[in-house]
């Protein structure tokens, strides 16, 4: 709108061009209105000032025209707010039939605008601060509750004063893996997982992904908490896939903006489901290896892997056992050390195969133990592969065959007794009949030189022992033809003290090689037992035989018979030197001797208890280091 200027020149007064100059030189905005608020003119600083705020002189005088001029002498303001949001000023002061009209800008409201935008800006930077800091927490979190504590205290820094709940699903079956709740839930609240239709489209999740029955979408979010008003929730979406959902409620009273609340949170929410997809992963992961390495370790099987420099990556439990080296011990080194000198060179051949990805089957050998002895193994081995099919490695899983191998051994040993055992049978009967003759005559010898007067009493004497020792002899090869022979299982009422005197005769050449003595120390009211008598006979032989082996000449073995409740009683003990105590309580394995090599097999005590407990009966040991040993066997009497 274009306004024409009219001035009037009162007397004595400057002429009208002179006001136009002034008026138009003013830097600040003005224009000239008539009492009715009609502008008639402008100045130059006024149209810059409308075009600095993207507004025309006509939105001005639309403004003043609906404003009221002020009395003579008076002056006011008009606030006109614009469409952009600016706040202008306009100051009106009337002189006579004129108005005056300045115009500015609200400092005020400008001053306000700029400190609301600065708090937006440092919640802004405060918001990007936490989540940065959220993020590395839970980079760095090793598991699944470490980082649900993490993300709770990154929401709790980012929404203080609201409850929030923080629920982690299994991808797959929908199932509650963790829950974090800060505030009153209510009960039954934490499933199922419902989801908020908004959200859910804009994490762009499919519906159909969703388990059924454990997750629902819906248009509202429903409310957990005891006392909240509102709610936002956020899923937690990554990949496709649904790994749970926070849930934000405010109490009454609070003064917040969940339109905001709700923004940042879904930003929360897509950073954490990254991260606990990559924990479940890894924690996947980390459940597979371990449940391998402890498939690997507690298998019942010897199981050994070597790499390509044919160092011990895997020694499971098994091998420790078997061969009393620890993993500690063994992990690192060259599997060469580990096996037996002699074995080494039939070793390489054995790994440069399986090396060649060729698998070894059967394949026996030594290994050493702790103690210095050897064990044998047998093994099959298999190639382990890298992606590019390189082999990384060989795994040697295998059995041990020391018992086996020293059966084998026991029955070739046992085949040769038996063969001695027969040619005994054929010797001890070509000695009976000679010596059945000789005791015969001697008898004959005897019996004629008491019948003639004036015989040498010294002949006699001769005679008698001819006599007792012929007896002696067919008796012991009886005991001994009795003893050989198979046992019938069949058990018998036998004397305890009798089986005891009659491994004492069958040890008579054991204890005169050994120079000891044989103290017995029989109660002569034990009661008969149901027993197997050569089984038993066999136990004290052994356990004699043991005594006397245990001392040095002159020592004893003292052989007590009792009776003690409904149990008799056979204790045996020797004056030597005792069990250590790390052999005492591995003395009854079997093959398990302290004697020197060939002297015995580590068979007999093993033997001695399986023949006891056969009977019901208990065999126990008791020694102390330069003290002795004690062997104590308690059998049930029999029945009356």
């Amino acid at each position: 709108m274009k306004s024409e200027v009219r001035a009037v020149r009162p007397s004595g007064t400057l002429a009208p061009d002179a006001f136009q100059a002034f008026f138009d030189a003013l830097d600040e905005p003005a224009a000239v209105c008539d009492v009715a608020l009609r502008i008639a003119a402008v100045n130059p600083a006024l149209r810059r000032f409308c075009a600095g705020h993207d507004i025309s002189v006509d939105v001005l005088a639309e403004a003043l025209a609906g404003a009221i001029a002020p009395e003579d002498g008076q002056s006011h303001e008009v606030d006109l707010v614009l469409q952009s949001g600016t706040s202008l000023v306009l100051s009106l002061s009337r002189r006579a039939d004129t108005v005056a009209v300045r115009a500015r800008v609200d400092t005020e409201v400008i001053s306000g605008r700029l400190v609301v935008a600065e708090r937006a800006l440092l919640e802004q930077a405060r918001t990007e601060g936490v989540l940065l800091d959220l993020g590395r927490s839970v980079a760095e979190a090793g598991g699944e509750e470490e980082l649900v504590a993490a993300v709770a205290r990154g929401v709790k820094e980012l929404f203080p004063g609201r409850a929030f709940c923080i629920r982690i699903v299994d991808a797959r079956s929908g199932g509650l893996t963790s829950l974090y709740a800060e505030g009153r839930l209510k009960e039954g609240a934490h499933e199922p997982l419902v989801l908020f239709q908004r959200s859910v489209e804009k994490t762009n999740l499919t519906p159909t992904a969703l388990p059924q029955g454990r997750v629902t979408i819906s248009e509202e979010v429903p409310l957990l908490f005891h006392g909240s008003t509102r709610a936002v929730s956020a899923p937690l979406v990554a990949s496709g896939q649904l790994f749970g959902a926070i849930n934000m409620e405010y109490p009454e009273g609070l003064d917040a903006d969940p339109a905001h609340d709700e923004r940042v949170l879904l930003q929360l929410a897509s950073q954490v489901a990254v991260a606990v997809k990559n924990a479940k992963l890894i924690d996947e992961l980390t459940f597979v290896r371990k449940y391998l390495e402890e498939l690997l370790e507690k298998a019942n099987a010897l199981i050994l892997v070597v790499n390509r420099d044919k160092q011990v990556v895997v020694f499971n439990q098994a091998l420790s056992a078997l061969t009393g080296l620890s993993k500690e011990q063994v992990l690192g080194r060259d599997l060469s050390s580990l096996v037996a000198a002699s074995e080494q060179l039939r070793l390489v051949p054995v790994l440069a195969a399986a090396m060649r990805g060729e698998s070894v089957n059967n394949f026996e050998t030594r290994l050493l133990t702790r103690d210095g002895g050897e064990v044998r193994v047998s093994f099959a081995t298999s190639s382990m592969l890298t992606q590019p099919g390189e082999v990384e490695g060989v795994i040697a899983i295998g059995q041990d065959v020391t018992v086996v191998k020293e059966l084998e051994k026991r029955i070739i040993h046992a085949e040769k007794l038996a063969s001695i055992g027969q040619l005994a049978a054929s010797v001890v009967h070509e000695i009976n009949n000679p010596m059945t003759a000789v005791a015969t005559y001697a008898d004959a010898l005897l019996q004629r030189s008491r019948m003639t007067p004036g015989a040498n009493p010294a002949d006699q004497e001769k005679l008698k022992k001819i006599l007792e020792s012929s007896h002696r002899i067919l008796r012991f090869t009886r005991d001994l033809v009795s003893y050989a022979r198979p046992a019938q299982d069949r058990p018998e009422r036998v004397s305890l003290n009798a089986v005891v005197d009659m491994a004492v005769g069958f040890c008579e050449h054991v204890v005169s090689q050994a120079r000891v003595s044989v103290q017995r120390d029989y109660a002569s009211d034990v009661p008969p037992l149901a027993a197997v008598r050569a089984n038993l006979v066999q136990v004290f032989v052994n356990l004699i035989t043991n005594a006397c082996h245990a001392m040095q000449p002159g020592g004893q073995v003292q052989l007590t018979t009792l009776q003690e409740g409904t149990e008799a009683v056979v204790r045996v003990r020797d004056t030597g030197t005792g069990i250590e105590p790390r052999n005492l309580s591995r003395i009854f394995e079997p093959f398990f001797t302290t004697k020197p090599e060939g002297r015995g097999t580590g068979l007999g005590l093993s033997i001695c208890q399986g023949i006891v407990e056969n009977h019901g009966g208990r065999l126990t040991v008791e020694s102390a280091l330069g003290q002795g040993t004690t062997f104590t066997v308690r059998l049930p009497l029999a029945a009356d």
